[in-house]
């Protein structure tokens, strides 16, 4: 018998799906994220937020409003207390997949037994992006 800890997905939650220009466009990222947090925790009420070891949150796009710590912004905004740290991490496509290995290797190494993970992208709220340039800028040839 292995005297390493399991760890276990105990719940989850999401938010729909937007369109462009849609009903989620007036959201922030940050609040988008702490909307579904502070769900978790109404639909987990037994669970004390102090308990919290981290927050870590996946997010891709880091641009505009999404460029400072998410995850730190989004548990705040949800209400957790102060003292709970926030992670994001960037894997592009798997940013949230990578925030729940993290959780799982942080507790398997003893350091901790409750996170939040999960990955927060907001599209229509995104700066627009300029390709690369074929050529050199200043590069007239």
């Amino acid at each position: 018998m292995s005297d390493q800890k399991e760890t276990f997905i105990v719940d989850a939650i999401r938010t729909p799906i937007g369109n462009f220009r849609g009903s989620l466009s007036p959201v922030r990222t940050d609040d988008l994220a702490a909307h579904v947090i502070k769900s978790l925790m109404e639909r987990n009420s037994d669970l004390y937020p102090t308990a919290i070891n981290d927050v870590i949150m996946g997010c891709a796009n880091q641009a505009g409003e999404d460029n400072r710590n998410i995850a730190r912004m989004a548990l705040l905004l949800a209400g957790l207390p102060f003292t709970v740290p926030g992670e994001t991490v960037n894997r592009l496509c798997a940013s949230s997949m990578s925030a729940a290995v993290h959780a799982n290797r942080a507790i398997k190494a003893g350091d901790g037994d409750l996170f939040i993970t999960g990955g927060v992208e907001h599209m229509t709220r995104g700066p627009w992006v300029i390709s690369k340039s074929s050529k050199p800028f200043g590069n007239d040839s």
